[in-house]
């Protein structure tokens, strides 16, 4: 069995003012990644986060109180997100464990009715350290999402961002062709696999509810002033070349009825500039790939 490669081995370290700059259609300056997760978190199984500890301190099964806080971001959460993105025009990526395709086929219908890009997120939500096997886990998620859409998804997130050294080989020989897992720069960029390359979109971990509200434990509007502060300062930037805005959230956090009036300030703040586009990781993908390819070309 080969080695699989260190990070490193697959993407050589590339400092971002050596590299030709890109350009956007239409005088566009900078892209907008909107990216809703949706999880399934299985009852019988530990959390994937809390937001209450249990009383003696200790993990206890089942955990309901965690496990039915998520489900209100599902019945309730999810349908402010579902309203933001319908009435501002912007179709996210939904990165979604491919079981919701099946224990909640009401949203993932209104994601697919909506024209969301699925992007897979594993089968269930858990770390991909614990998968005993990857490439049937990935087999199996990708399969349900098709199942379901009539479109084999091309991109990937891990869950937790979770991947070992060789999930990337797994992944490309799969059929996915981008994915967000490493947070390591501001545009697009390739990385090497066994099986072909791989695009890494830029993902975001800075400007993700998750650590930001329930690890850090920032006030609710504190998303909004961060994404602006990231965003004023890219927009900036981007009189030079292009940038990439990448904001992550998830309905049992953003959707609650105190923290989503924040995110809708934060989209509206963003229309009042021009040159700002609202993409899916296909578009940026395709865009990032028309780009490279002309410049090789040229």
């Amino acid at each position: 069995m080969n080695t699989p490669m260190q990070p490193r081995e697959r993407s050589s370290y590339s400092a971002i003012v050596d590299r030709p700059a890109m350009k956007l259609p239409d005088g566009a300056r900078l892209i907008v990644w909107s990216i809703v997760n949706l999880e399934v978190w299985d009852i019988a199984k530990p959390m994937a986060r809390q937001v209450i500890p249990a009383p003696t301190g200790a993990a206890l099964l089942p955990d309901v109180p965690n496990w039915s806080w998520h489900e209100y971001g599902m019945r309730v959460g999810v349908w402010r997100l579902f309203d933001l993105y319908k009435t501002r025009h912007i179709t996210p990526t939904l990165s979604l464990n491919a079981r919701v395709c099946e224990d909640y086929p009401r949203v993932a219908q209104q994601a697919k009715d909506a024209g969301w890009e699925f992007m897979g997120h594993a089968y269930e939500q858990g770390p991909i350290h614990k998968e005993p096997d990857q490439e049937a886990m990935i087999k199996r998620s990708l399969d349900v999402i098709e199942n379901f859409t009539g479109e084999r998804p091309v991109g990937w997130l891990g869950p937790g961002l979770t991947q070992t050294l060789d999930t990337p080989d797994h992944l490309a020989a799969a059929g996915i062709r981008y994915i967000g897992d490493w947070v390591y720069d501001d545009e697009p960029t390739r990385i090497r696999t066994a099986n072909g390359p791989l695009v890494m979109l830029p993902y975001t971990v800075e400007l993700n509810d998750i650590p930001m509200m329930m690890v850090q434990h920032h006030e609710s509007d504190h998303f909004k002033k961060r994404a602006i502060d990231q965003f004023d300062r890219l927009y900036q930037e981007s009189s030079d070349r292009p940038k990439i805005l990448s904001l992550a959230v998830h309905p049992y956090i953003s959707g609650q009825p105190f923290r989503i009036k924040y995110l809708e300030q934060l989209y509206d703040y963003l229309s009042e500039h021009e040159g700002v586009v609202h993409w899916t990781g296909q578009q940026i993908l395709k865009w990032y790939n028309d780009q490279t390819a002309e410049m090789q070309g040229a």
